[in-house]
């Protein structure tokens, strides 16, 4: 496990002003936590991102609070020492205030999480980010690229291209520190922006897709470990090719029973 907790925002905080770089990796499951665990990574996400590699769906809008809390559930047992961010899914933060805190407190006590991700930076969000630190519960922002609302954004594409919505960029992520927020996900934004982004905040800003000026990255365990053969973004980085060895393996031992070499003695009980 790492050799530095960040356990609180307050050590967030302090990597941040010590210029010490944050890593973070989605995960979703009991054994894939026990063996980040072991790892240096600092943080575990369990993103709604889930409903497009775990659930094979097409965006990730359908996850549920009780989807979310049923993967962090498992990932807080198997990594109980890593700072544990859960996102709140989509709708579940969007009716009322007292609506969001209700499912935030309701995440917060099921799964042991450390912290919340909210997406978005209307005036609206602001007072749910406000009244949920203000309920003791950590926030961390999300700017740039919002999954969670891309059918009305204009899809999957680069954000802060122009000078109008990297302004707007940057009001969002003063407007997020100011609420409360003790750290900023930005998401395929302009390098150069996320850099600029970075430089005026107080707060650590972690990229995917943002270059290498944030305070730290994330990536999804699929993209990190190469696992779909058919998905490589320009974004990510395989430090693993997977799913390869894993189709591989599969093969082998499909054709090791079907020619009769497994199982062997070695894998078998006798009298």
């Amino acid at each position: 496990m790492s050799g530095t907790i960040l356990k609180y925002p307050s050590h967030w905080q302090k990597a941040f002003q010590e210029g010490r770089k944050i890593s973070m990796a989605t995960c979703y499951d009991y054994s894939m936590a026990r063996l980040l665990s072991r790892t240096n990574v600092d943080a575990l996400l369990v993103g709604d991102s889930l409903g497009m590699v775990i659930q094979g769906k097409r965006s990730t809008v359908p996850v549920s609070v009780d989807e979310i809390i049923y993967h962090a559930e498992m990932v807080r047992r198997g990594a109980p020492d890593q700072f544990l961010l859960v996102d709140m899914p989509a709708g579940s933060y969007h009716a009322s205030i007292e609506s969001a805190v209700a499912n935030a407190m309701e995440i917060m006590k099921r799964t042991g999480a450390d912290g919340l991700k909210l997406e978005g930076s209307s005036p609206f969000l602001l007072q749910v980010v406000t009244r949920l630190v203000e309920s003791g519960i950590p926030v961390m922002g999300h700017s740039g690229l919002t999954p969670q609302s891309v059918l009305t954004s204009g899809g999957y594409r680069i954000q802060g291209k122009t000078d109008d919505s990297a302004a707007l960029l940057k009001e969002a992520a003063l407007s997020l520190q100011a609420a409360g927020c003790f750290g900023l996900l930005l998401e395929l934004v302009e390098s150069s922006v996320a850099q600029e982004l970075t430089e005026h905040l107080n707060i650590p800003t972690i990229g995917i897709g943002s270059g290498a000026g944030t305070s730290g990255q994330v990536l999804v365990y699929h993209d990190l470990l190469g696992l779909d053969p058919d998905f490589s973004p320009r974004h990510t980085k395989k430090y693993a090719d997977l799913s390869g060895t894993i189709i591989q393996a599969f093969n082998q031992y499909d054709a090791e029973v079907k020619d009769g070499s497994f199982p062997g003695v070695e894998n078998s009980f006798f009298k």
